[in-house]
This record gives structure tokens, C-alpha cells and sequence, in this order.
């Protein structure tokens, strides 16, 4: 990924914390001579350097895919600047956005016990703290059967690059702007990026 010094993401926790934030990802890889990828959430465990995951059985990417370097893109807020906020007209439009590029090698997990915490984790993940559903609650012939419909994997990190384009390269004051409009809006992509802004400049 192309990162202008001003706009790299330096720090491993900050990473790790926008994976786990931004978890739903673009998993790439070359399928039969072809650029392929797949949507799908990944659960990061940062103490071992692994994300897990699982493909739907019937998704034929994993057919080809153990022994590639695959790529893993998690996409965070993003945004359109206008010209029209600066403090000048003699400017041209961009886009704020922050994204991680994770590349690592893709092994299948075999062991069911093992996918099958990795599933739970990923529901207890986003699952309601007060819900009252589990996949430990969930009858166990019925878990085997659906868990054939599926392939766990897991990806050893060999490297992340963390990208923030958010205006770092402009004037504080102009920065300053663009907050002010973007905080003005409605989209949730514009707030949430305006309050990246603000941290930064603080």
C-alpha cells in the first residue's frame, strides 16, 4: 500500500485496536490464475498473531489458497474533503480514510474443537453482552452439522501496514475546517472521521 510517511500508522496497538473495531474484512487471494476475494468478519488474536475465519465450503477459494501470501484489507471510516471548507479556493477535492493491510499465510484448522471455540468466540464478539445466546446452548449435533458446511483457517500475520489519511499533510487551522464541517454533518463516516482529526491535532 502507497503511505506518505505524515500519513503512517506507527503504533501496534493502535492497529490491533482498529482491527478488533473494523473486524468485518476483504480477504484476497489468486484463484485459478485470478484475483479473488471474499467478504467476511475475522477475529484477531494479537498474542499469537493469527486472524481466524472460516469460508463457506461451497466459496471456492480455499481450494488454492494454502502456501499464497494472501491480503487482508480491514476498511475503516472514509470520507469526502471539499476544496470548498478550506480557507482558500486554490485547492482540489481528496478523501480521509484510515485502512490496515494485514498479509499473512492461510492454514485450515482441522481440529473441531478448535473451530468451534473460534466460532463461539466470534458471536460472543458481536453478540449483545446482555444476550442470552451462545453457541454452547446451541444442541450439538446441530453445531456438527452446520460446521460441515463450512472451512476454519486461521492466517499467521507476517506484516501490517496502518494508513490514516486524515488531513495531516494540510495546516492545522485548515484541519481545523474541515472538523468544524465535518462534525456538521449527518453521515456517520463524516463524524467519526472528523473525531480522528481532532485526536490527532490534540
Amino acid at each position: 500500500m502507497y503511505i506518505p510517511k505524515h500519513f503512517t500508522i506507527n503504533n501496534e496497538e493502535d492497529i490491533y485496536e482498529f482491527i478488533e473495531k473494523n473486524s468485518f474484512a476483504t480477504l484476497f487471494s489468486q484463484h485459478d490464475g485470478e484475483p479473488y476475494a471474499t467478504h467476511l468478519p475475522l477475529l484477531l488474536n494479537k498474542e499469537e498473531g493469527f486472524l481466524y475465519g472460516h469460508f463457506a465450503r461451497q466459496n471456492e477459494q480455499w481450494r488454492d489458497i494454502v502456501g499464497q501470501n494472501v491480503l487482508v484489507i480491514f476498511q475503516g471510516p472514509h470520507c469526502y474533503i471539499s476544496p470548498s471548507w478550506y480557507e482558500t479556493n486554490q485547492a482540489v477535492p481528496t478523501w480521509n480514510y484510515v485502512a490496515i493491510h494485514v498479509y499473512g499465510q492461510l492454514e485450515f484448522v482441522e481440529d473441531e474443537q478448535e473451530v468451534f471455540e473460534s466460532l463461539s468466540d466470534m458471536v460472543n464478539k458481536y453478540e449483545n453482552p446482555d444476550s442470552s445466546y451462545h453457541l454452547e446452548n446451541v444442541d450439538e449435533n446441530f453445531i456438527k452439522g452446520m460446521s460441515k458446511g463450512i472451512v476454519g483457517f486461521k492466517i499467521n500475520i507476517n506484516k501490517i501496514e496502518g494508513k490514516a489519511k486524515l488531513s495531516q499533510n494540510h495546516p492545522a487551522t485548515r484541519q481545523e475546517l474541515i472538523i468544524e464541517q465535518l462534525e456538521s454533518s449527518d453521515d456517520q463516516n463524516n463524524v467519526r472521521i472528523a473525531q480522528l482529526m481532532k485526536n490527532n491535532i490534540e
